[in-house]
């Protein structure tokens, strides 16, 4: 545990950036963007400890914000409700014009009418409906959904005997996941998982997909007011919160944005070090420590959301001998405060972690998390055990940003192996558009790497635990989508 916070700070020392100019000109808060940042946070963060536990940060240009790095700072925020609120319409840069609101961080910090932005009643109402909701999720359900899609996904490049894991399968899998919890009818399963991709690639027109996704969320919604099922949809229409629907949009994309790229980044995270630390490595089918504890470790040293839990002061105020004005943004760096020297260094088995923040706010999703990200990981260990890296560990490259911890790629080699279930080629499946998707035939492959379809898939009713009911019709049309045909 950390030790106490000191009652001062000392003023920065020659070599931090205010006096020295390294990553910053002299006087300029230390950004937190750009290839020199992902590059090699750990050095940033040391720099900012030269301010003491809270230290000026770039989150954008011209965006500036305090950055609490220190643990015990950290969670007197977090835990500060009263002084330290959440809403962003208390954020005095934003509203007067001082940030533009064209500007590439502000989607992630505006004001929506979520537990993660909102504060008092409102914040009690949202929550209560999202945490009561998550709470009806049936951990034997969720796996069976994680197992299901990883096997189908692991059945698309397993014959190659080389994969990008981040892109065909870290990224893929939660999507899968999340459109099998919403659950989407076929009709609206394809729009929303391509919506819910193009929304997190940086590559894409982001307000594009944002209407995309938009546009199937309210279909969905308007089609679970009608015909409510066993599904996450269905438990937040139906919550006493009696939320409208446009609160019902924004909590469904809270729970995409909170389970999708977060999760698809701790996935990989993980991975790189299974692959890559001697703990670990060699192996993995047997190694030394469980991926339980690979999964602990990586929360702490490169925990997926690296800099997040914006707080706005309430009013004036001094922590840690620093004075933080009203309005102004102060972001929790969770893999600074992680990593904090003053922190014990064996960490085995601890989850004192702030990976998943803490206080009034703290994540509520951290199991289902937890759970998606450990069945993902072994089903794929366990699929593939002599899986290798194909590049060396320091070949790896981190994604630019200030919010998340996340690889650019991670390329793998590995024996090949057959798919586990029955191969439709995609080439079969252009040829008898008119065939029964509910009941599609073996086909020949003309691809090395097959699509396939679980034969014991079962539809998104799972809530009525059947075990053996239809397949997914949409499974087919996202593969030959993902191949790019």
């Amino acid at each position: 545990m950390p030790t106490s916070a000191p009652d001062s700070d000392p003023p920065p020392p020659p070599g931090c950036p205010a006096h020295s100019g390294q990553a910053s000109e002299p006087g300029r808060p230390e950004p937190l963007y750009g290839p020199e940042f992902a590059a090699d946070p750990a050095a940033v963060y040391a720099r900012l400890r030269a301010y003491g536990p809270v230290a000026p940060v770039e989150l954008a240009p011209g965006v500036h914000a305090s950055l609490a790095t220190g643990y015990a700072t950290a969670l007197e925020i977090l835990r500060s409700p009263d002084t330290f609120a959440r809403d962003p319409r208390r954020w005095e840069a934003l509203a007067d014009g001082t940030v533009p609101m064209d500007s590439p961080i502000v989607p992630l910090m505006m004001y929506r009418p979520t537990p993660m932005y909102t504060d008092g009643e409102d914040h009690e109402r949202y929550r209560g409906a999202v945490s009561d909701t998550l709470n009806r999720l049936n951990p034997h359900t969720l796996r069976t959904y994680v197992e299901e899609s990883a096997d189908l996904l692991i059945d698309l490049f397993g014959p190659e005997g080389e994969a990008e894991l981040l892109s065909e399968y870290c990224a893929r899998l939660p999507l899968l996941v999340f459109n099998q919890l919403f659950g989407c009818p076929p009709e609206l399963s394809e729009t929303l998982v391509k919506g819910m991709a193009a929304l997190f690639d940086i590559d894409e027109d982001a307000m594009k997909a944002d209407a995309v996704l938009r546009e199937a969320l309210s279909a969905l919604i308007t089609t679970k007011r009608a015909e409510p099922a066993a599904d996450i949809t269905s438990w937040l229409i139906a919550h006493p919160a009696r939320l409208n629907d446009e609160e019902m949009t924004h909590q469904l994309i809270l729970l995409l944005g909170a389970g999708v790229e977060p999760v698809k980044n701790l996935i990989g995270n993980a991975l790189r070090l299974l692959l890559s630390d001697d703990r670990f490595a060699g192996d993995l089918s047997g190694g030394t420590m469980p991926v339980d504890d690979a999964l602990d470790e990586v929360l702490w040293t490169d925990p997926p959301v690296a800099n997040f839990c914006t707080h706005y002061p309430v009013h004036d105020v001094t922590v840690a001998g620093h004075r933080l004005a009203k309005g102004a943004p102060v972001l929790i760096s969770m893999a600074a405060a992680n990593n904090d020297p003053q922190l014990i260094s064996d960490r085995r088995g601890n989850r004192a972690h702030l990976s998943f923040g803490a206080g009034p706010h703290a994540c509520p999703a951290k199991d289902p998390a937890r759970i998606i990200t450990s069945i993902a990981i072994e089903k794929l260990l366990d699929r593939l055990p002599d899986i290798e890296l194909a590049v060396h560990p320091d070949q790896l490259r981190w994604r630019p940003g200030p919010i998340h911890r996340a690889l650019a790629a991670l390329p793998v080699s590995f024996p090949p192996i057959a798919a586990k279930y029955d191969a439709v080629s995609a080439a079969a499946t252009d040829q008898n558009p008119g065939g029964n998707a509910w009941n599609p035939s073996p086909a020949p492959s003309t691809s090395t790497r097959s699509p396939s379809t679980p034969k014991d898939a079962t539809s998104t009713e799972r809530g009525r635990d059947s075990g053996n009911a239809a397949q997914r019709p949409w499974w087919n049309s996202l593969i030959t989508w993902w191949r790019g045909r």
